[in-house]
C-alpha cells in the first residue's frame, strides 16, 4: 500500500577536526570516497543517475555542478555526500538499508581522514558564491531552470533529508491535496528535527537557521506527477514531473532539518503516513507559510501555537494510522513534544559546555556509534 525512501545529506570534519565545505573540499576530495563504495546493478531503476553521471551509486557527490559553454559538465563544486535509499515497502526496512549505508560511508571516509557530523546549516559560511564566477550559459541555464535549482545560494549552504512516500491509488488530485496538507502543517511538525542552533561560528538565537532561511524559496513539500498538464504553477513549485517511472505519485517531505538518530527519520516518516491517511486535519497551502516557519524556528515547540498544532497533528496520525505496527514508531516524536526538546536544544548546550562547534559536531551521530 505504501512505499517509502530516505534521501540524507552528510557533513564532515576532516583530519584536522575542521568543518568540511565548498571552501575547504575539491570534488576529488569525496570523490575517492565514492570510488570506493559498491554499486548495486539494478539501483538505476530506482533511483536517477541525472546527466553529469554522478548519481551512479547509492552515495554521490552534494554540490554545485559547473559547465563551459556549452552542456558539457567540468566541475562540481561539493557541500558534501548524499545517501539514498532505494524503495522499501515498510519504514523499518528504508532505516535498516540508511544504516548500513551510513556505517558504509563511515568506513570509507575514515580511511581518507573525513569523520561525519551532523549539521543542518553551514555553521562557518552563510553565503555560496561560485568561483569562478558563472559564465554566460550557466547564468542562462539557471534562468531557465525549475525554481527549486534558481536557489543554489541556499541548498549550498544547508543540509536536510528529504522523506519520500508513495501510496498505491491516489488519484492526481488526492495526491496534490496532500502536499497541499504537508505544506499547511509544515512548521508544526518540522521542529521535531531542529538541528541548525549555529551561524557565523556561534550560536543563532532560535533553533533551525535553516528552516528560517529556506523557507519562502525553497518547497516544504513536493509531488511528483506523470504529465504536464497535471502540474499547478507555484513559487516554490508544488508539482514536478517525475523523471523515471518510479517517481511518479512520489510525496517527498523537504523542510525537516538533519537527523543523527535515524529512528527519528522513522517516527517522521510514520507521521508523514498518518498525515497522508488522516482526514480530519482540514488546513491546506500551496506555499510555505514563511511568517510561521520562521517563528517555528526561532522558537520551536516554547511556541504555544506551535506546540498546540504540533500535538493536534501527532494526535491525528496516531488515530490514522489505527493498530498499523508502525504507530509505536511515533514514539520518540511524543517525547519531544511533552519534553518540548529539540536536538538543537542538545547541540545549544553542548556549545555552551565545551565552547567549540566542531568539538560539538564530533559528539554528533552517537546514537549510531
Amino acid at each position: 500500500m505504501f512505499n517509502f525512501g530516505i534521501e540524507h545529506e552528510v557533513a564532515f570534519l576532516n583530519s584536522e577536526g575542521k568543518f568540511v565545505d565548498f571552501s575547504r573540499a575539491k570534488f576529488a576530495d569525496f570523490n575517492q570516497i565514492i570510488e570506493q563504495l559498491p554499486i548495486y546493478p539494478n539501483d538505476h531503476l530506482q533511483l536517477r543517475i541525472g546527466d553529469a553521471g554522478i548519481r551512479k551509486k547509492r552515495w554521490y557527490i552534494e554540490g554545485f555542478e559547473r559547465f563551459t559553454d556549452s552542456e558539457k559538465i567540468v566541475d562540481c563544486t561539493p557541500k558534501g555526500i548524499e545517501i539514498r535509499t532505494t524503495i522499501h515497502s515498510s519504514i523499518q526496512s528504508t532505516i535498516d538499508e540508511l544504516t548500513e549505508s551510513f556505517y558504509l560511508l563511515c568506513k570509507i571516509s575514515g580511511q581518507f581522514g573525513f569523520s561525519p557530523v551532523l549539521i543542518s546549516f553551514n555553521p562557518c559560511k552563510t553565503v555560496f558564491e561560485p568561483e569562478p564566477p558563472l559564465n554566460d550559459y550557466e547564468i542562462k541555464q539557471i534562468q531557465q531552470a525549475h525554481p527549486e535549482e534558481q536557489t543554489a545560494n541556499i541548498y549550498m549552504v544547508t543540509y536536510g533529508p528529504d522523506l519520500n512516500l508513495s501510496m498505491a491509488g491516489l488519484s492526481n488530485e488526492s495526491l496534490i491535496d496532500i502536499g497541499k496538507k504537508l505544506t499547511y502543517y509544515s512548521p508544526y511538525i518540522v521542529p521535531f528535527s531542529y538541528s541548525s542552533p549555529f551561524y557565523q561560528d556561534s550560536l543563532w538565537e532560535g533553533l533551525s537557521v535553516r528552516t528560517f532561511v529556506r523557507t519562502g524559496k525553497r518547497a516544504a513539500a513536493m509531488v511528483f506527477v506523470e504529465k504536464p498538464e497535471q502540474m499547478i504553477k507555484s513559487t516554490p513549485s508544488l508539482t514536478k514531473i517525475a523523471r523515471l517511472p518510479a517517481e511518479v505519485g512520489r510525496i517527498e517531505f523537504k523542510a525537516f532539518d538533519s537527523c543523527d538518530d535515524f529512528s527519528i527519520y522513522a517516527g517522521l516518516l510514520a507521521l508523514l503516513k498518518g498525515l497522508i491517511l488522516d482526514e480530519s486535519l482540514s488546513g491546506r497551502a500551496i506555499i510555505p507559510d514563511a511568517e510561521k516557519h520562521q517563528l517555528s524556528a526561532q522558537q520551536g515547540f516554547d511556541n504555544q501555537d506551535i506546540y498546540a498544532i504540533a500535538s493536534q497533528v501527532l494526535q491525528a496520525a496516531e488515530v490514522a494510522l489505527g493498530d498499523d505496527p508502525d504507530v509505536n514508531l511515533l514514539a520518540p516524536l511524543k517525547v519531544m513534544l511533552e519534553k518540548r526538546e529539540t536536538k538543537a536544544h542538545q547541540l545549544i548546550r553542548d556549545f555552551n559546555k565545551l565552547g567549540s562547534i566542531e568539538q560539538v559536531l564530533k559528539n554528533t551521530y552517537s546514537a549510531l556509534a
